[in-house]
């Protein structure tokens, strides 16, 4: 698995459960698409955060990078219901910054036969 990552803030003003609302509508129908195999936000708790990260962290598990780049194809094309969906959502996020996780050790990886 890949794990797409975004850490933010939300802008001020905001009301939290309506933005996990609009986003869990976004994130259902790219799962109920089989864009995205799962996902998952997370709140800072106790303030244990970083500031540059924000308060919130989603989580977006996807198969192989083929399946994340047929996500970002959704999201791309700007038009139907899901721009409005990415819309709701980006529309309330304040400072995001990006990862990408895998699993590890990859299930390609041999042993025995490294020269570093």
């Amino acid at each position: 698995m890949d794990v797409y990552q975004a850490f933010f803030g939300l802008k001020p003003g905001t009301k939290d459960l309506e933005f996990v609302s609009e986003l869990t509508r976004m994130m259902d129908n790219l799962v109920a698409g089989k864009k995205i195999e799962s996902w998952r936000l997370l709140r800072s708790k106790l303030g244990l955060t970083p500031k540059e990260l924000g308060e919130f962290q989603l989580l977006i598990e996807v198969k192989n990078m083929a399946q994340l780049d047929a996500a970002f194809n959704v999201a791309a094309k700007r038009s139907g219901e899901i721009e409005v969906m990415h819309f709701g959502v980006n529309s309330k996020i304040h400072e995001i910054k990006f990862a990408l996780y895998r699993d590890f050790p990859d299930p390609v990886r041999e042993t025995g036969e490294e020269l570093f």
